[in-house]
């Protein structure tokens, strides 16, 4: 489902994660309260309040997404965001103000490494690179197991087998 621009976008929540207004709607089975404000985005100041349970399971997910995104290698913050944006179909969108963030929360408790080198034949410019450390490894492991299991409770309220 492409996204139309801007303005059709809303956070979800505390600005972890971008989705489509559609996408909202298909969710929430109608047209979605995050949706409100101006050009159709909320503050994330006013959905704090109402959505304070939640943020700590997208930033979860926000940070679950990094972490495998650097099991194919170390990679810059724009990489990583473009690389979560290319294989979601532009579905999901890590807004920087929410990447970086997450990014030296993970560098914190160790999960990631961080290295300052030269951008590419800029020898002039340098560019900071993550890369997962062991500790890293096993956290994604489990987290991914979580979220097998979560995904897999969800999907089988949402789509029972039939009864023969």
């Amino acid at each position: 489902m492409p996204l139309i621009g801007v303005e059709k976008m809303t956070h979800y929540p505390a600005s972890e994660l971008m989705i489509s207004k559609s996408l909202a709607n298909q969710m929430f089975g109608r047209p979605s309260t995050l949706c409100r404000g101006i050009q159709g985005r909320m503050s994330t100041i006013a959905m704090q309040n109402e959505f304070s349970g939640r943020i700590q399971l997208l930033q979860g997910t926000l940070d679950m997404l990094i972490l495998r995104t650097l099991l194919f290698g170390p990679a810059h913050g724009h990489q990583i965001a473009k690389h979560i944006q290319r294989t979601t179909d532009d579905l999901l969108q890590v807004e920087h103000g929410s990447l970086y963030p997450a990014l030296h929360r993970l560098e914190r408790k160790g999960w990631i490494g961080a290295k300052w080198e030269p951008a590419g034949k800029d020898l002039k410019r340098e560019v900071k690179n993550y890369r997962l450390t062991a500790a890293g490894r096993k956290h994604l492991v489990a987290e991914e197991s979580k979220w097998r299991k979560l995904s897999g409770a969800v999907a089988r309220i949402m789509w029972p087998a039939e009864e023969s």
